[in-house]
């Protein structure tokens, strides 16, 4: 019998559950309304984990989808998994976009509530611009803010409502890391991160292990035109074990402990990626090789250059 990626559940470090796999739904914006039919394509095909965030501009359009799958009662609220992230342009009051993210999904709480990157953007209360920019181009940071003030936020949020079950980051170096558990009481349960075998960040995963943070792989194709699909010793292993490129990859990270949230608005495609390959410890270790030498990271969003990742172009 076929295990499922969808029936891999993973537990954080507070004892919430967390399944394994999820959708990614950061599109390009002008298919965000696409967004509403991949999660009911998901939701049917046995995800229960959706990944969102209030920068994606996709929220409200889950929101639709969830509502048609409560009413036609596929699915409860309590078997989702939902995730959602604060943005710097919001790192002031994380409560809004909190606030904002709930209403646009239709909900009253969340299951993950990330910060999207240790950054502070020079935005109005409103989070506008989301990515604020000077005449030249340069992206204009708050002097004013800090990251750890802003997990701290997020942290109270935690500590003293119902509207989160967990809380983590996202796009976190192990020396941001190393800062903010010096200085907050509610480690991380999260951190998601860039992860493909082209983009093994080790010393990272190690890290976050060491702490009990489990790692979300996001990207796990590579970008556009799902490149990490293509490498040869990819196609190879998928023969070998009867999946697709992208369920070979997903397994992958599942394999070894990861959380992953490959990204589709196309609904075949999404039903057609649920199996789990079993792979052996050689071969995962052969996937991870493949970018030990020549690392390649595939989003190098211009404000994460100075956050100290290695390998960012």
């Amino acid at each position: 019998m076929t295990k499922l990626a969808t029936e891999v559940v993973f537990t954080l470090n507070n004892h919430t559950k967390i399944p394994a796999l999820g959708l990614g739904t950061a599109t390009p914006s002008e298919k965000n309304a696409e967004t509403k039919e991949a999660v009911i394509a998901a939701v049917k095909a046995g995800y229960r984990h959706i990944d969102t965030a209030w920068y994606y501009g996709t929220e409200k359009y889950i929101g639709y989808a969830l509502e048609e799958l409560f009413a036609e009662e596929i699915v409860t609220r309590e078997e989702l998994f939902i995730t959602t992230k604060v943005w710097p342009s919001m790192h002031s009051n994380p409560a809004k976009s909190l606030e904002q993210s709930l209403q646009d999904l239709g909900l009253d709480y969340v299951d993950l509530f990330l910060q999207h990157w240790p950054l502070a953007f020079q935005s109005d209360e409103d989070g506008k611009p989301s990515v604020p920019r000077s005449a030249d181009g340069t992206i204009l940071m708050d002097p004013q803010g800090d990251f750890i003030a802003t997990y701290k936020k997020i942290e109270d949020l935690y500590k003293h409502t119902d509207l989160v079950k967990a809380i983590g980051v996202s796009n976190y170096s192990q020396s941001f890391l190393e800062k903010l558990l010096d200085q907050v009481d509610v480690v991380p349960a999260v951190n998601q991160i860039e992860l493909h075998p082209q983009l093994p960040q080790k010393a990272l995963c190690d890290y976050c292990t060491e702490h009990h943070i489990i790692v979300t792989a996001y990207s796990p194709l590579g970008s556009s035109g799902a490149p990490v699909t293509k490498l040869p010793l990819v196609q190879k292993l998928a023969k070998k074990y009867g999946v697709n490129e992208n369920e070979l990859l997903q397994s992958y990270h599942i394999n070894s402990g990861r959380v992953v949230i490959p990204r589709s608005t196309n609904p075949d495609r999404i039903a057609s990626i649920v199996r789990l390959a079993e792979l052996s410890q050689e071969d995962l270790q052969a996937l991870y090789h493949l970018g030990e030498e020549n690392p390649k990271r595939y989003i190098c969003d211009p404000w994460g250059k100075n956050l100290d990742f290695q390998w960012w172009d």
